[in-house]
């Protein structure tokens, strides 16, 4: 029988570097950064819902389920994480973060063969140096020890991936799709690129 796989935009963050604007609903080349994700996930999987703690309202213009984390006291990306696990009717999760508009569009597949390959339960991107845990395909077998995690008081995720022996899958070719908007300069600064 084939895998199934739904997908998750995580837009539930604070954006403390952003002072607190919503960083999924910032504008980059006049379109919220959450839509190009949307744009970008919409060929990799059948089923795409979003994440968020905030003016859930207007993320559901999209057209696509949106939901809060069930955790109280934000909790960092895990929080929505387990929510969209334990909400999840499809076998994993494919996991993207709001501010990255240029992701890579075999994400999935990538992710996908190397957890078929591996027979492992997750695997996460790397972009040949740095680590991207939040680019990140999860079963949903998963929601029990995770949600154990996170109420011994736990938060990171690399952490958690690699006890559940996590495959992080080489996107070296493709280095410019993690990048992030983390501050309103970094989205003034590509307002221009690949326009």
């Amino acid at each position: 029988m084939a895998t199934t796989i739904s997908a998750v935009i995580l837009a539930g963050g604070q954006a403390k570097r952003m002072a607190g604007l919503d960083k999924g609903l910032q504008l980059l080349q006049g379109k919220p950064l959450y839509q190009h994700c949307l744009q970008r996930l919409t060929h990799q999987v059948s089923s795409i819902s979003i994440n968020a703690n905030r003016h859930q309202a207007i993320y559901q213009q999209s057209g696509v389920e949106v939901f809060g984390d069930e955790l109280e006291d934000f909790q960092g990306p895990l929080s929505g994480i387990l929510t969209a696990l334990e909400r999840a009717n499809t076998d994993f999760v494919l996991f993207v973060p709001c501010d990255s508009p240029f992701l890579p569009l075999n994400l999935c597949e990538k992710l996908q063969s190397a957890v078929e390959n591996s027979k492992s339960l997750l695997a996460y991107a790397n972009d040949g140096e740095r680590e991207h845990p939040a680019f990140s395909l999860l079963s949903t077998q998963l929601k029990l020890p995770l949600r154990a995690y996170l109420q011994s008081g736990h938060r990171q995720m690399l952490q958690f991936f690699r006890q559940h022996k996590g495959i992080s899958v080489d996107f070296r070719l493709q280095k410019q799709a993690f990048v992030n908007m983390n501050t309103l300069q970094d989205i003034e600064k590509y307002q221009n690129i690949y326009a």
